[in-house]
């Protein structure tokens, strides 16, 4: 085992990039022609349901034979108050996100924003697609780009390095919004090595695909003007949006403070 180990451990990000690319392409394939009917998509949300539960196999009892370091890494979800706490910071995070691509992008090439615009049907497709970006595929790409290729190694350089490697090729698989993508995928990374449990990433992950949706809502309604490039991709929150995002981030960080003195209290009980 020992032997098998060895060669396994330094080809995990590449073995977890590979597997990661392969499923997700496989739950891809029902709308692989541009059809997004409604059966299309049931399907593919059931594909990738089949496909979380076996990675969940593979990282919660098959990784850990191989590696038993990877127990380091929990996979038990947090608190109820906790979740909810860390989701109130992914709306945040969304509209940091287009500013910093946008910035960062204009440094290269000048950038070309056009409003959003929605009709009631590109909404409602939309919306049955945001199913799977929000309560699926976040599952799925954090199990396959986080948990199973940085798990396996103990010391934090290492993971670092790791989580730095598999954002760059999570960035590839999103080819238009590579460098977005790659930027979410590091900060994903960053929080999974700190709290040591993928789920703080998959909340942020899916709270951030969640915020791109209501986005889209808030233009329909016309509430405001939110601006966007499609290459690189780059969406631009206005100001209500900026606000309502720190507010909620300010919330969230209450909350979080709040549970966190409720651990310490209990453990100084123990003791």
């Amino acid at each position: 085992m020992s032997s098998l180990r060895n060669i396994l451990k330094p080809l995990m990000p590449i073995l977890a990039a590979v597997y990661g690319l392969m499923v997700i392409y496989m739950t891809a394939l029902p709308m692989a022609d541009g059809n997004e009917a409604l059966g299309r998509q049931v399907l593919t949300w059931l594909l990738t349901l089949i496909a979380i539960a076996l990675t969940y196999i593979l990282v919660h009892r098959v990784e850990p034979k191989v590696f038993p370091v990877a127990k380091q890494f929990s996979l038990r979800f947090p608190k109820p108050a906790i979740a909810l706490g860390v989701l109130l910071l992914a709306p945040l995070w969304c509209v940091a996100e287009g500013y910093v691509v946008y910035g960062l992008t204009s440094l290269i090439h000048t950038v070309h924003l056009e409003p959003i615009s929605y009709t009631p049907e590109e909404l409602h497709e939309d919306l049955l697609a945001s199913i799977h970006a929000v309560l699926l595929a976040p599952v799925l790409e954090e199990l396959c780009y986080r948990q199973l290729p940085i798990s396996p190694f103990q010391r934090r350089r290492t993971q670092v390095i790791v989580c730095l490697v598999m954002a760059l090729l999570f960035g590839i698989v999103h080819v238009r919004n590579f460098l977005g993508a790659s930027l979410a995928a590091m900060l994903y990374g960053l929080v999974f090595i700190w709290t040591r449990n993928i789920w703080y990433a998959v909340i942020l992950h899916a709270g951030h695909n969640l915020t791109a949706t209501l986005l889209a809502v808030y233009c329909m309604l016309d509430l405001g003007q939110i601006r966007m490039s499609k290459m690189p991709v780059i969406i631009l929150s206005d100001a209500k949006i900026v606000v309502a995002a720190v507010v909620l981030a300010i919330v969230g960080l209450i909350i979080l403070q709040r549970e966190s003195r409720d651990i310490m209290r209990k453990n100084e009980t123990k003791i």
